[in-house]
């Protein structure tokens, strides 16, 4: 089943527009306290429906870019192909591309980035070694090994932080365990696979975008999954110590070919889900939502984007300003404050579209193709990237 699922996630190498549901109205009333309400949400609702500007920026590298992860909208760290990163300190006007040494086979299939010195790489497992974690703390510089799997048969799909020292990485399931570890120090990584329900046959995460894991808060944190014919979703309140398990109504193909690809959460409580089926040639029930931390989930308007999503973002996700805004944390508010912007882009080598009101409602992105992740350093500013080295710069 192994050789099965790798064989899949390496065919990740690779519209119609939905109607746009916009528009505000407000009953008319004497008041001048109530026009003027009308006219700020009518300002804001024309605030949060104006189309994206797009902006091509050069990486340096041709090699195939997979994650990106943004600490700001000046910083930003991408990773892909042939041990390749690249990192910008000036909002994209320039990039630095690199390779890691020694790790020149292996594909990194995401990044999380701390700051503008320091990020963590995650590996795919080469024909000759197993995946890694690497870390650099002096802006690409020097990488140490972190972590290294046991053997080739591990399979690391994402990882997500919940601070600068603190995060989680999925793994495909092996004899029916998920081999998830778990660090505190962002040194140290300690498998935490007993602590998950059991794994159906065969289920896996996928190495889309490095998105399949997302953590909002201090404590909370979401892993998707598919491959089985079921769209799962894990979920922890505690920093994976204790887990739920749920379903969602993402399609999830058959042969392993689909389910859950990318998962986001603007706050404790709401959250966004895409991915689809690589084997589809036509749109599918590509997108879910849910407004209770991961619990239930319900279909959003399918993205116009054929096959299944790879990456998707909210504009504006809990880490907007930097690792300081990761403290902004919802967890103790078990009915959610519904903080944060509901913009989302989500996007695949076939296609990119953005939605206003989280899912309800999507508009394709024209001209926009192989590309494979997307996030936001600000509400305003992110990036998109993908195949030959393309980096797409996209404000609102």
């Amino acid at each position: 089943m192994l050789e099965v699922s790798r064989r899949l996630k390496e065919m990740l190498a690779g519209c119609a527009v939905l109607a746009l549901a916009a528009g505000c109205g407000a009953a008319a009333d004497p008041s001048r306290a109530a026009q003027s309400d009308a006219v700020a949400s009518t300002q804001e609702a024309l605030r949060q429906n104006s189309a994206p500007r797009l902006t091509p920026q050069i990486s340096g590298t041709t090699a195939g870019l997979i994650a990106i992860s943004a600490v700001n909208a000046r910083v930003a760290w991408a990773s892909g192909r042939f041990g390749t990163y690249a990192l910008t300190t000036d909002g994209g006007k320039t990039w630095q591309p690199g390779v890691v040494p020694g790790a020149e086979t292996l594909q990194f299939r995401d990044v999380e980035a701390v700051s503008e010195k320091v990020a963590y790489l995650l590996s795919l497992p080469s024909d000759t070694i197993a995946p890694r974690i690497y870390k650099t703390v002096d802006g690409g510089k020097i990488w140490k090994i972190e972590f290294q799997a046991p053997d080739l048969s591990y399979f690391y799909d994402c990882f997500a932080f919940w601070d600068p020292w603190s995060g989680i990485t999925l793994g495909d399931s092996i004899n029916g365990r998920f081999p998830v570890i778990r660090t505190f120090d962002g040194k140290t990584w300690h498998d935490i696979g007993d602590r998950l329900p059991p794994a159906l046959p065969g289920e896996a995460g996928f190495a889309s975008s490095g998105t399949c894991a997302a953590t909002q808060g201090h404590r909370r944190a979401w892993l998707t999954t598919g491959g089985t014919g079921t769209t799962r979703v894990f979920y922890t309140k505690d920093r994976g110590q204790t887990w739920g398990v749920t379903t969602a109504p993402i399609t999830a193909g058959v042969d392993q070919a689909g389910g859950g690809f990318s998962i986001a959460f603007r706050d404790a409580q709401h959250g966004i889900l895409g991915g689809g089926d690589l084997a589809a040639t036509g749109v599918v029930a590509n997108i879910a939502r849910s407004s209770d931390g991961g619990r239930t989930w319900v279909a959003g308007a399918p993205a116009p984007i054929p096959g299944a999503i790879y990456g998707l973002a909210y504009a504006g996700h809990g880490r907007a300003e930097g690792w300081g805004a990761w403290g902004r944390d919802d967890d103790d508010d078990d009915h959610g404050h519904g903080s944060g912007s509901v913009r989302v882009v989500a996007t695949a080598p076939t296609g990119t579209a953005w939605s206003p009101d989280e899912g309800r409602s999507w508009t394709a992105l024209p001209g926009l193709a192989g590309l494979w992740a997307v996030d936001f350093g600000s509400e305003k500013t992110g990036w998109l990237v993908g195949t030959n080295g393309q980096i797409v710069r996209i404000d609102f």
